[in-house]
């Protein structure tokens, strides 16, 4: 998309309710909504694509993709799902029923909905330390063991299905977590006699923050980390989306051959055959190529270090960000930027809209909007942090987009003080809003 006039954008947006989800990517300049599926595939994941085997059941392509996801992880039962969503609704249906309760650190927008679609409850558990956005910690994902202590003294742990750790900790800003703190996760299940689950879509992103920052694993490869992290797991879920490097994409992969096995019956209900599940052939050997790709440090390194450039040009210019930077998004603390705001009119939100405005650069709201209401009480719920996450697709963009980002949020940033409303809802659904939501201007 050629860039577009301030008054082309205007009209877009409001015909969008002021919604970025509804624009038209040929109405965005730069596209920093997510980084899920749409990264740009190699040569070779397009060659390994160009091999696939689309047999019902048993594709060679299935072989390739369960051999590289047990080799990473060590998992032996694995099911393919079209996405991560998929494999969190086909776990959920068996693990998560009415009444219990979730615990984990900061679970994500999917996450939540499918635990309170079945009208159980998430506990956020993360450290306090990850809704400071000033403050350096080297693991802002860490969960707190005391908060998950709590939660079984108040609910008991016969309530609590399953422990999710998600790595990297999206809402809290793309944020690891340490092994140290895994170690601590698995000694806690273990003493209550609970699974743990890691919502895997950033773990390789995670195992590169653990190799640079965590003390004894610099000389650790990034495929050690990775067997190590598993290790303390029971299981997982994926978006192969993310750190899979492919445009569709999920899967589960356990320990249990018990769980799998009831696992299975809703991943053919849902998704398809076990050895295929949402996907073809083509894209599960795309994915395991993307996977053996991913899990490189050189890789890791060139994708991390343009994040960190973005997060470098807005921290210079004293815009507010959540630092240390994380893996695959800069993510500003929309409350520090738009401090005339209130908080009902939706901060984070009203940023993005001003940031498209400015520039035609589409970032996402990780605030009110995304929060979503209290199923009781049909409240919106405030999160401690209002964010606007600006997130990298992998191997698209150059150093020069990042620059006009960094130069277009930081004229939104000049007249920071002169954007003093924001919106209100016109229409919003009752589970994940946020993808559909359309809002009024409050002028």
């Amino acid at each position: 998309m050629y860039p577009s006039t301030r008054s082309d954008r205007e009209q877009w947006i409001t015909e969008a309710h002021y919604n970025l989800f509804n624009l038209k990517s040929q109405q965005v300049f730069i596209d920093l909504l997510t980084d899920s599926g749409t990264g740009a595939m190699s040569q070779e994941q397009w060659s390994a694509l160009m091999s696939g085997d689309e047999s019902y059941a048993g594709s060679k392509s299935f072989e390739r993709l369960r051999e590289t996801i047990t080799s990473l992880t060590g998992f032996p039962y694995v099911l393919p799902t079209h996405q991560g969503r998929a494999a969190e609704n086909v776990l959920f249906s068996v693990m998560v029923k009415e009444g219990h309760v979730v615990p984990g650190n900061a679970h994500f927008d999917t996450t939540k909905g499918h635990i309170e679609f079945r009208k159980a409850s998430a506990f956020d558990c993360t450290i306090d330390a990850a809704t400071d956005t000033s403050l350096y910690h080297p693991f802002k994902g860490n969960l707190d063991i005391g908060k998950l202590e709590n939660v079984v003294q108040v609910y008991g742990k016969e309530r609590i299905p399953l422990i999710i750790v998600t790595i990297t900790c999206n809402s809290t800003g793309g944020q690891p977590v340490s092994m140290e703190n895994l170690r601590a996760v698995r000694e806690f299940a273990d003493t209550h006699g609970i699974p743990v689950i890691f919502d895997s879509a950033r773990f390789a992103e995670n195992a590169y923050f653990i190799k640079v920052r965590e003390k004894g694993y610099q000389n650790r490869s990034i495929r050690e980390i990775i067997r190590e992290m598993f290790s303390l797991a029971d299981g997982m879920t994926m978006s192969s989306k993310k750190d899979g490097i492919v445009n569709m994409g999920g899967f589960i992969a356990m320990n249990s051959q018990a769980l799998f096995r009831e696992a299975t019956t809703f991943n053919i209900m849902f998704e398809g055959y076990i050895t295929y599940g949402g996907m073809s052939g083509r894209d599960m050997a795309a994915l395991a190529q993307g996977l053996e790709e991913a899990t490189t440090f050189g890789y890791l390194e060139s994708r991390i270090k343009q994040v960190h450039y973005l997060g470098g040009l807005l921290r210079e210019a004293g815009i507010p960000v959540q630092e240390p930077f994380g893996g695959h998004a800069i993510f500003v603390d929309a409350t520090r930027f738009l401090p005339k705001v209130p908080c009902e009119e939706f901060i984070a939100q009203t940023l993005a809209i001003e940031l498209y405005l400015e520039s035609g650069v589409r970032a996402v709201e990780i605030g009110t909007l995304l929060a979503d209401r209290d199923p009781d009480t049909r409240e919106n719920r405030y999160p401690k942090l209002e964010l606007l996450r600006l997130t990298i697709p992998r191997r698209v963009y150059t150093r020069t987009h990042m620059d006009y980002v960094a130069a277009a949020l930081q004229n939104v940033y000049r007249r920071r003080n002169k954007i003093t409303s924001g919106y209100k809802i016109r229409y919003e659904a009752p589970i994940m809003r946020h993808f559909t939501v359309e809002l009024e201007k409050i002028t």
